[in-house]
């Protein structure tokens, strides 16, 4: 199994780097950049073909994984993750309508509950429910499905917060499904990781070399993302026979995905109580603040990953203390309102000379580290390769 979970990540993560220069080159040339405007934090055009190149990665990892692996039953999300890498990427392109997006999106979600056979139909104790009827379950797992592709797509601010967001994410999933012994979900998390690294360090670290991942790229990982949770959730999936009664699935699934979701009800919400749409973009999400404390992108995505992972640990923690499974979850809910809501309104309000806020400029002051030492040393070498 070791074997094959290495094929699988080297595989992805070869492809990826031998065709991210090659999809910059054709971006370039077919003028498919985003171009900077008063809302976004780039200066200059960047390609925004990343998407592409992080889907090659999987779909590679997954047909040379197939061979030893059976993951036949991965063929209706990767269906699913075409779909939305042409509308993310035609959206790149030609700004589709959000509307019209939102509507792909819902049917994306139905066609992966039809063909899959799974649905987020069993709150594994929470409450005190275990499975509920699919009259629950199939509006249920659209909802939360169509809210975690939106999320995903909505986190994509600043350099490597998608991506190292989603590498974060991919990786604790992957120690649950490998606990779990679900195969399949261990190889998707794997080329998950695998075709977003290479991504990321151009992401980051490329100065010719940087490329957007784009929506196509947000959509297709909020696919993926969207599959982890519902086949945890799922009455069908694997068994959890090597987890305790005790732990909690649904807070677990929620705590991984705390800052996108949280910062995305928030954001949605104090749009609507604005009196416009919940699609209209602006600039307060959660990454906006800590550019706006003067944090480098590299600080930012540093401090938003570093959050979410403590709501991860407030729940493992709140778990091996003996915290019952809704006291896990009202731990993450509290936590994730906290880190999103509680933070972004406190650092609104709080007066510019105030000891809070001092503090965080000189923290974003010290993450500037860009085009020096080290990372610069690494630009170079992401811009040869």
């Amino acid at each position: 199994m070791i074997s094959h979970i290495l094929i699988a990540f080297f595989a992805a993560l070869i492809a990826v780097l031998w065709i991210h220069p090659r999809l910059v080159k054709i971006a370039i040339m077919k003028n498919i950049v985003d171009n900077p405007d008063a809302r976004k934090l780039q200066r200059t055009p960047v390609p925004v073909l990343g998407g592409v190149a992080v889907f090659f990665g999987i779909v590679i990892g997954l047909a040379l994984t197939s061979g030893f692996t059976e993951c036949m039953s991965l063929m209706p999300i990767i269906a699913a993750m075409l779909i939305m890498l042409y509308t993310g990427t035609m959206d790149d392109i030609m700004e589709l309508s959000p509307w019209l997006r939102f509507a792909v999106e819902i049917g994306v979600v139905g066609l992966m509950i039809f063909t899959c056979h799974l649905s987020i139909d069993n709150f594994h104790g929470l409450w005190g429910i275990h499975q509920i009827a699919s009259s629950v379950a199939i509006p249920l797992t659209i909802f939360a499905a169509v809210g975690i592709i939106n999320s995903m797509n909505l986190i994509d601010g600043v350099n490597g917060l998608s991506s190292g967001y989603c590498i974060m994410a991919s990786g604790v999933f992957f120690v649950y499904f490998l606990l779990v012994q679900d195969i399949p979900m261990m190889i998707l998390a794997t080329v998950s990781v695998g075709s977003l690294l290479p991504f990321f360090f151009h992401n980051v670290f490329g100065k010719t070399s940087k490329m957007f991942i784009g929506d196509g790229g947000t959509l297709v990982m909020g696919v993926v993302m969207s599959t982890f949770v519902i086949n945890i959730l799922s009455t069908e999936s694997a068994p959890s026979a090597n987890l305790p009664q005790s732990f909690g699935l649904v807070p677990f699934t929620l705590a991984v995905m705390s800052v996108p979701i949280f910062d995305t009800l928030r954001v949605m919400l104090a749009r609507m109580l604005r009196g416009t749409s919940p699609f209209h973009p602006d600039k307060t999400h959660l990454h906006h603040l800590f550019i706006g404390l003067g944090f480098s992108h590299a600080g930012t995505t540093v401090a938003i990953i570093t959050l979410n992972v403590m709501v991860i640990g407030a729940q493992l923690l709140t778990w091996h203390l003996g915290g019952s499974i809704d006291l896990q979850l009202y731990v993450v809910i509290g936590c994730g309102t906290l880190i999103t809501a509680g933070l972004y309104l406190t650092m609104q309000r709080v007066k510019e000379d105030s000891i809070i806020k001092r503090l965080a400029r000189a923290i974003g002051r010290a993450t500037h580290f860009e085009r020096k030492g080290a990372f610069l040393m690494l630009q170079k070498i992401a811009d040869k390769s």
